[in-house]
Formats: C-alpha cells, structure tokens, sequence
C-alpha cells in the first residue's frame, strides 16, 4: 500500500499515516502496541517527516512575498523588484540661535555632530547634523538661522577599499536614519573630508562617471552600502580617474517616532572658527521655529509587503492615484493614510492639479513646513504640467451615545465593566474598516463589540451621531462648507443640526447653528439662534444657509466669527445620519471618536433578578435608538 497523502504537516496524522501503511503489510507486527520497540522507530520515523515537511513548507512560504514571514526574506524579495524598505526616520526640527563673537574671526562654523539636546515627556534626546554650517560674523554676531536638526547620535565610520569584488561596506547599527547618511572618497594622506558621493535609488541616468552610492538592508535591519563598478557608477580605487580607497560615512542612529514633538531645546554643539580653531563664545537662546516631527519607525514587514508592488507598477513616476499613495508614503514616512483626487473632481473643478489629502500618523494637519518639504521631493515623480496641491485633512468622526445592558449578577464592579466595553470600543476604533479615507463603520459589528466584550452584557442600545469641526476665520468675512457625505435624518419640526457655540459680528451673546426642513425634506435653511432658558429659543438670523440633507451638506452664508467656546476658534457641528452604517467619503478621513461617545451602564433588571416579570421594564433610562431631543451641542 503506497502513501497517498502527502500534505499532513501534524506528528498525529503523519503517524497514523504510517501505521496504515504497515497495517496493509503483513510483513510487520506489534506496530500498534505502543510499549514496543517498533513504537519507537514509527515515533522517531514521523518526527523525522514532521521537521521535513514543515522545513520544506517553510521553505516554499518564505519564497513567495505575499506568504514569508522573516523581515530578511521579505526585505529580499521586495529588493528584486526595485523597492527598498524604509529605514528608521530622524525627527527633524527646526532651531535658531545668535553666537556672541569676541575674537577675530570673519566666520563662525558650526561642526557635524551633536547640536543640541531636547525633551520630550521628561525623556532627553540629542539632535544632531551631518554636514558643517557657516554663517558670517557681522557686528561682533554670527547667526544660525532655520537650523534643520535631526534627533539621533551622530556616528563616523571609515573603510578601507582593498580592491576585490567580494568586499563589503557594512554599518552595524540597526537603528540608522538612512536618508541621513554621508559618503566621502578620498586617498591616503588627502587633507579634509574628500569627494562626496550621492545617495540614489535607481540606476536611471548613471554613468561610469556619476559619484554614487546605494543602500541595502541586510541581515538584523543593518545596512550595506554598494559602490559603482567602472560601468554604472564610479569605481572606487587610486587609479587614474578614480577618487580614491579611504570611504567616510557620517550618519544618524535615531529613536525614530519617540523623539517627535521635542520644542525646548539647549545648545551642546561645536563651534570653530574661520581657521579652523575652536571657538568658544557665549550662545543666546535656541529659539523653536519647529518642534520635533516626522520621526518614524522603520517599515513593518506588512508595509513591505503592501508598498513594494505598488511602488514596482508607479515605475518611480506619479501619474495614477496609486502613484501617489505609494511615493507619498516614501517621500513622508509620517503618511498613516492619503487620498488622492483629480481636479477635475474638485468643486469647482481644477484641470491640471491634484489634491492630495495626507493623515500624519502624529497629530491631525500635515504642518506647512512638511507640506512644502512634500511638494518638493514630489518633483522629481511628477509629470511637467501637472500641478499638486496638499489641501487640509477633513475629519469625519463618528460618535455614540450607548446604553449597556448588564447583569449585576455576574460581574464584581460596573466600573471595570465599563472600563472594559470603552477598551473594546477604542481597539475597533483602531481596525482596517475605519481610522482611513473611504473608511466605513458597520453597525452590526459595532454592537457586536460591545456584547462580546463581557458575557455579563445582556444587550446595548446604541446612538449613532455623525460630527465635522468647522475651523472658523476670526474678524474676517467668509464662506463655510462642510461635507458629511452621509444623507441627514431629518426631523420635519428641525433642530437636526447642532452645533457649539459661538459669538457673530451685529449680535450679542453665545449663538449656536440650527436648521428648519422645507417641505419635501431634502433641503433646509440653516439658521442661528441663541438659547434663552431651557425652554426658550430665540432664532437671531432666519437664513444663515442652506443645507442639503440628501447630500449631507451644509453651506454657511457670508459671516464674521468673532470667538468660539471650544479652542483653536472651532466650531463642532453634529448630526444623525440616516443610516446608522457610516460611510466616508473618497477625502474624507472616518474616525471613532471613543473619547466624546456616551457610554451608560444600565443594570438588567430582568437578568438580575430583580423584576422576573418585567412589568417595571419601560423605564426613562431604557431609551430607543431614536435621536436625542437636545436644541444644541453638549457633549
């Protein structure tokens, strides 16, 4: 009886397996009793079978991107296709800072390494540079202005080019901003730092002649740094036309994302002379143009995986909207998600330009020094003629207002259980359906969450609420659009909109935005009012707007803000959707708002024993999932 199964990878099946194979021959006994020595041969036998053919299925896995596991074998195959992982990113700052001269001298340098320190969460991190900066001396004063400094250790390391084609150029620290990196070629006995040689990322446009270098990620996230051969790229050597054998690489170990958000900040650097002595002098302040942003992590083996054939199939060009989304995330390791929109699908349309919309995984805004650090690298991707644009993120969060259902019999502390049912929810909050543009809230699974996180929940009655914040133009005349991209439920008596407060040019008091329904309930006008006591309403503009709930929709008349009660001059403005499945837009970011939902323990009367018939079931707290009757915005 031959084997006729080959695909069992469990010790059980592969010894079973063979004990059937020596059952159909009559040559074999005592193979089923398991005190017997032929026992242990079978054991010994299928272990044996078991590590073959889990060895062999690894083998084929880690073959294959889409299947291996380990980050070298991944990093590998994404390689054969032209991408190269992303390397930890420094968090870069921006600081200023005067140097007081007494002596003679025409300049003041600034020296590669140390610059300064900062904290951040009482935690202290260095920023360094890896090039020298100079800056004149004019009145006794040498200014370091918009200085760019990068959080991580400055390190050297020099190699020695001995000729044959098996050496490599290894720096074996893991945690290495590569983009930061610095190549310098030069000869034995040659004063300074020598020739610079150039990052690049592909062979396009390289000659015998071009002074460049390229990185790979190699074993344990180390990297090796490869050199021309004499055809694509200069050949290192101390022949003639060539540079030189002594290789000087500057570069940044850094912390990555946890040295983001560092803005006080305290001189260490070296300062020299225009000889080249030391100088020492007294430094004033170091002034924050721009705290520490944009530090990232090195690529996970799942971004690999996602990016490397996108990147493949953009050629290194940016024409499709997969383009984008693939050199976006190269150019700005920040990127948590983008979304990207022809001009011609703007309103009004704009031929010839796309918006980008960028969520940073830090924060909220893309600020405008990384918007314009973006633009730039996106250059040398784009297409002559095509203009980008990076327009602000539009949030679309999702709230609720949530009565759980619990039985007081099988659980010690309510507390806890709600500390339980808000974990839940903000660990759905971080899933692939939502936190994304286009995301999508799914009802059903939402409940879901919150009856599985404790068999003590008997049931939840769930409010869905849908919110933009309006960031308003203070003592300034304008026009506002918000776009929901989700259908309005609608109210014919109104009070579907509500809003914060706010103050207005011509009126007195804290106003608040409110709406009255036309006749066929697909448009409304947008009105404002101002709430006298709990009774009473006063509408102090009739039409401040009109919206559209069908579209969802609303468009705010010409207006001058004068103050708003939450910070930063926004505005929260909220609604109810009609349908309680959410659905964002193409730009429009999706975001559970964990942190403004309601969560309301309520005790099961019925599970807990306490009224078996149910007659006392109807009770105010036990509300329906229809919206609440509140005028205004309180949460």
């Amino acid at each position: 009886m031959p084997f006729s199964n080959f695909t069992n990878l469990d010790f059980d099946q592969i010894k079973t397996s063979i004990k059937d194979y020596l059952r159909a021959n009559s040559n074999f006994t005592d193979f089923d009793f398991e005190g017997s020595n032929f026992s242990v041969l079978i054991d010994t036998l299928a272990y044996n079978t078991y590590i073959t053919a889990f060895n062999s299925n690894m083998v084929v896995n880690e073959s294959f991107l889409d299947s291996a596991t380990l980050r070298q074998n991944v990093v590998s195959l994404a390689g054969n296709i032209g991408y190269t992982p992303r390397s930890r990113t420094a968090a870069n700052a921006q600081v200023s800072f005067n140097v007081n001269v007494t002596g003679e001298t025409s300049a003041v340098t600034l020296q590669p390494g140390l610059v300064c320190t900062g904290d951040v969460d009482n935690q202290t991190f260095t920023f360094a540079i890896t090039e020298a900066i100079s800056a004149n001396v004019v009145n006794n004063v040498a200014k370091f202005e918009n200085i760019n400094v990068f959080q991580g250790t400055y390190l050297e390391k020099e190699f020695i080019f001995d000729g044959s084609l098996d050496q490599r150029f290894i720096l074996d620290n893991s945690f290495i901003d590569t983009s930061k990196i610095v190549v310098f070629v030069k000869n034995d006995g040659d004063t300074g730092d020598g020739i610079q040689y150039n990052l690049i990322n592909d062979i396009i446009n390289v000659d015998s002649n071009s002074k460049i270098f390229l990185i790979n990620e190699i074993q344990d996230e180390r990297y090796e740094l490869k050199f021309g051969d004499g055809f694509f790229g200069k050949k290192l050597g101390t022949g003639v036309g060539q540079d030189g054998n002594r290789i000087k690489v500057r570069y940044i170990v850094t912390d990555g994302e946890d040295g983001n958000g560092a803005q006080r900040f305290t001189f260490s650097g070296r300062l020299t002379k225009s000889d080249g002595n030391p100088l020492t002098a007294s430094i004033t302040a170091v002034t924050t143009n721009v705290k520490s942003q944009n530090g990232g992590n090195i690529e996970s083996i799942d971004s690999v995986k996602y990016f490397s054939p996108l990147t493949y199939s953009s050629q290194n060009r940016a024409v499709t909207a997969r383009d984008y989304e693939a050199i976006i995330k190269k150019v700005y390791p920040n990127t948590e998600s983008v979304s990207v929109i022809g001009g011609e699908e703007l309103d009004p349309p704009e031929f010839g330009t796309v918006a980008i919309s960028i969520k940073p995984k830090n924060g909220d805004l893309v600020s405008d020094f990384s918007k314009n650090q973006i633009l730039s690298k996106l250059k040398q991707y784009t297409i002559s003629g095509i203009n980008q644009k990076i327009i602000d993120l539009k949030l679309l969060y999702i709230e609720i207002d949530s009565n759980v259902y619990y039985n007081s019999s099988l659980i010690s502390s309510v507390d806890n259980l709600k500390t339980n049912v808000i974990s839940s929810l903000n660990a759905y909050s971080k899933s692939i359906n939502l936190n994304k543009f286009g995301g999508r809230l799914k009802y059903s699974k939402l409940l879901k969450v919150i009856d599985d996180t404790n068999q003590a929940i008997t049931s939840n009655i769930t409010k869905i609420r849908i919110r933009r914040n309006l960031k308003v133009l203070v003592n300034q005349f304008a026009q506002y659009e918000l776009c929901y991209g989700n259908r309005f439920y609608v109210d014919p008596k109104g009070f579907n909109i509500k809003s914060t407060g706010f103050t207005i040019f011509g009126q007195s008091g804290t106003l608040y935005l409110s709406d009255l329904p036309n006749a066929d309930l697909k448009t409304g006008i947008l009105r404002i009012i101002k709430i006298l006591d709990d009774t009473t309403i006063k509408v102090v503009v009739t039409s401040a707007g009109s919206i559209d709930y069908e579209k969802g929709e609303i468009n705010l008349s010409t207006i001058n803000f004068l103050s708003t009660t939450k910070p930063n001059n926004v505005i929260e403005i909220q609604v109810f959707p009609r349908s309680n499945d959410v659905v964002g837009l193409k730009d429009l970011y999706v975001s559970l708002d964990v942190s403004n939902s309601t969560i309301n323990m309520v005790r099961d009367v019925i599970s807990s024993g306490d009224e078996v018939s149910g007659v006392q079931f109807t009770r105010d707290f036990y509300s329906s999932s229809y919206p609440n009757g509140k005028i205004i915005r309180t949460w």
